[in-house]
């Protein structure tokens, strides 16, 4: 499924969560002990909202930052015209 943009429809999502029970169910059937080897990594919400707080603020950075590219591109796209300007003003 890598890279294909499926739509998402109930009768798919109904399939996919049957079959991944199906899947559980043949683990605990076979004594299996593979769904409770998974570690999950526990992280306090504050840790998220951090990270998240950071991307914002380099988001909002990076917007800043672009504003001025912007005006200093502006900038020599004026002279840039002025010089072509000039130049086609000797070719006269």
């Amino acid at each position: 499924m890598a890279n294909k943009n499926i739509k998402l429809t109930p009768a798919l999502l109904k399939k996919l969560v049957l079959e991944e029970k199906r899947k559980i169910m043949e683990t605990l059937e076979q004594e299996k002990e593979d769904s409770q080897k998974v570690k999950a990594d526990e992280v306090d919400a504050d840790e998220l909202a951090d990270a998240l707080e950071k991307d914002i603020d380099f988001i909002a950075a990076l917007k800043i930052k672009e504003s001025m590219l912007r005006k200093k591109y502006r900038k020599v796209q004026v002279a840039k015209r002025r010089l072509y300007k000039k130049i086609n003003e000797r070719k006269k």
